[in-house]
């Protein structure tokens, strides 16, 4: 049984689609690709790939759509491509559950490196034991991407860079995180010297968990080390 890593590839565009397949390939992955949403679908229907190439642009149902249909019921990570640069079009992408987003024309060797520092996230993400992480006075719904007020019930939207850094730290209460886990698990990549997105990120982590950011009693501020989840955390189906 073959132990390589499974991508799909799916994007109206022909050349893309071989061109990734022999550069993914030739790199040791495992390819599938697909044309549209039905053959995407199909292709699902008999296989589990460790991440998905998504476009945005295609016949039928467009990348958005499709990314949102997969994030109720799968939590592949997903890398969108799209020939639009708009910073909103990458901004909606991320909201809706994308893991990644790259702009058209792309480097295939960056790409790769972004498909190896997600599969590497979702390596280092412990499996759960249920649908649901209980934690303090909330509940995260690794299905929906949505926190969920255990007072009263009510749903808070996270960002897709929100969610993947609050699963990063119920997967793992109690233990400190450096910086460059949590951009590693946001950004794709290690977080670079004097760089303000971690710390924005958290802020706004930390304002949706009601956690005071001058003084945190959740998410603590370990100098000169990282993050730590203080709090224990339970699975629920």
């Amino acid at each position: 049984m073959s132990t390589k890593k499974q991508i799909l590839v799916v994007d109206d565009d022909v050349e893309i689609k071989e061109l990734l397949s022999e550069y993914l390939a030739q790199a040791g992955f495992s390819v599938l690709t697909a044309g549209e949403g039905k053959e995407m679908q199909r292709v699902l229907a008999t296989n589990t790939p460790d991440l998905i190439v998504l476009d945005v642009m295609m016949p039928g149902d467009d990348g958005f759509t499709l990314c949102q249909k997969i994030r109720r019921t799968s939590q592949v990570p997903i890398i969108m491509l799209t020939a639009n640069s708009d910073e909103a079009d990458r901004i909606v992408g991320l909201e809706i559950g994308a893991d990644d987003y790259m702009a058209k024309p792309f480097s295939p060797r960056e790409l790769l490196a972004r498909i190896k520092a997600l599969l590497r996230r979702s390596s280092y993400t412990k499996p759960t034991q249920g649908r649901y992480f209980i934690f303090a006075n909330w509940k995260l719904d690794t299905l929906t991407r949505q926190l969920i007020s255990l007072t009263d019930n009510s749903a808070t939207e996270l960002s897709g860079s929100e969610f993947n850094m609050l699963k990063l730290f119920v997967t793992n209460p109690n233990q400190v995180l450096d910086r460059d886990a949590l951009s590693d698990a946001t950004r794709g990549r290690e977080a670079l010297p004097l760089e303000r997105g971690i710390d924005i990120q958290l802020s706004r982590l930390r304002q949706k968990l009601g956690d005071n950011s001058k003084s945190p009693t959740l998410i603590k501020t370990i100098r000169g080390r990282g993050y730590v989840l203080i709090t224990e955390v339970s699975y629920d189906d």
